[in-house]
Order: structure tokens, then C-alpha cells, then sequence
């Protein structure tokens, strides 16, 4: 059995449409604490979106040991700041306002546990460049995208009208949408977890 421990859309839709059996199961972790506590500590981006995905990771292993239970994060870091998901469209303006013209970094964390032992996990950093948008265009963006720029960390969804936003992306599209997909399949290939 393979358990998704996150509540994300996202990385549901992404290991559905690759034909993977599995269930949600959302952990409900107290994220932000833990990275205040990161950055407090000097941590980078990249270990603690790792501490999240292992935690997530671990609070439902302990409910369900004999599972595989994926576990995932991300942080978006921008130079020295983090941002977190927007909670409402003054914050993703805010957001999307201070990343224009700028790249940014989605370091995206994945992890397999069972028995709440960690069998292995990965860490993506793909690269994004916004393109210097307007006032205009970013309140056009906000007003079509509505909630839906509420429900990414950068304020946008490449799937969707967000993609108009860059310049430029290098890296893992997956990782970009919150999970690494082709490494973790290769994982899971590897310890018989999937054909």
C-alpha cells in the first residue's frame, strides 16, 4: 500500500495520471514553526523542505507502519527570503510584485518511509525566471486566476495561466508542480512498489 501524506491536489493529480495506486492522507504538521525554527537555526531551504516532507512522512507512518508513505515539501526562496503560500490576493500581489523581474528557487523535497524508518529521498531545485511584469498584468493575472493563486507557494500554477509569468525555467517541471516524479518512480521500480 502507498500513501500520499499530503493534503496537495497537485501531487495527488501528479502520481494519479502516472497510474500509481494510492491513498491521501493528509498529516497536518505545524509547517510554519518548523520553518521559523529552520531559518533561525541557519538551515537552508533545501533541508528544511527535507525535515517537512520527512515529518509529514513519519506522522502517518506511525498510524500506518506497513505502508509506503511519500512524504513532500517545498520552499520557495528568493535570495535570503522564503515565501510561503500566500493567504489571500494582497499577498500574492505582494508575492508576485517582489519575484518579477527576479529568479527564484523551489526547492522540492521527497522522501519514502516505512516503519517509520527513511528508505530514501530526494531533493529537486529547479530554477525560475519571472519576467518583469507590469502592475497591470499582475492585477489582470490575480483577477482571472482568482483562489487558484492562493494554492502555490509562488502565487502561480505552470499548469495553468501562470506559465505567461517566465522568461525562463530549467529543471524538473514535476518538482516545479511539488513532486519529482521520475526519480521517485525509479525508487519505487527499485523496490518492487510499482511494474
Amino acid at each position: 500500500m502507498i500513501i500520499l501524506a499530503s493534503a496537495s491536489a497537485s501531487r495527488a493529480a501528479i502520481l494519479h495520471h502516472a497510474g500509481l495506486p494510492f491513498e491521501a492522507m493528509p498529516a497536518h504538521i505545524d509547517e510554519s514553526a518548523i520553518k521559523l525554527a529552520g531559518a533561525a537555526a541557519g538551515e537552508t531551504p533545501g533541508a528544511v523542505a527535507q525535515t517537512l516532507a520527512r515529518l509529514k512522512a513519519q506522522r502517518i507512518s506511525a498510524r500506518c507502519p506497513a505502508a509506503l508513505v511519500i512524504g513532500a515539501d517545498q520552499i520557495l526562496s528568493a535570495g535570503d527570503v522564503w515565501f510561503d503560500k500566500p493567504e489571500s490576493t494582497a499577498e500574492a500581489e505582494s508575492h508576485l510584485r517582489r519575484l518579477r523581474g527576479q529568479t527564484h528557487t523551489l526547492h522540492t523535497a521527497v522522501c519514502c518511509l516505512r516503519d517509520s524508518q527513511m528508505i530514501w529521498h530526494h531533493l529537486a531545485t529547479p530554477t525560475l525566471t519571472m519576467r518583469a511584469l507590469s502592475d497591470d498584468f499582475i492585477a489582470d493575472y490575480l483577477a482571472a486566476e482568482g483562489d487558484d493563486c492562493l494554492s502555490s507557494v509562488g502565487a502561480y500554477r505552470l499548469e495553468g495561466r501562470g506559465i505567461q509569468l517566465f522568461e525562463r525555467i530549467d529543471g524538473d517541471f514535476f518538482a516545479i508542480l511539488g513532486l519529482p516524479i521520475l526519480p521517485l518512480l525509479g525508487f519505487l521500480r527499485q523496490h518492487g512498489a510499482v511494474g
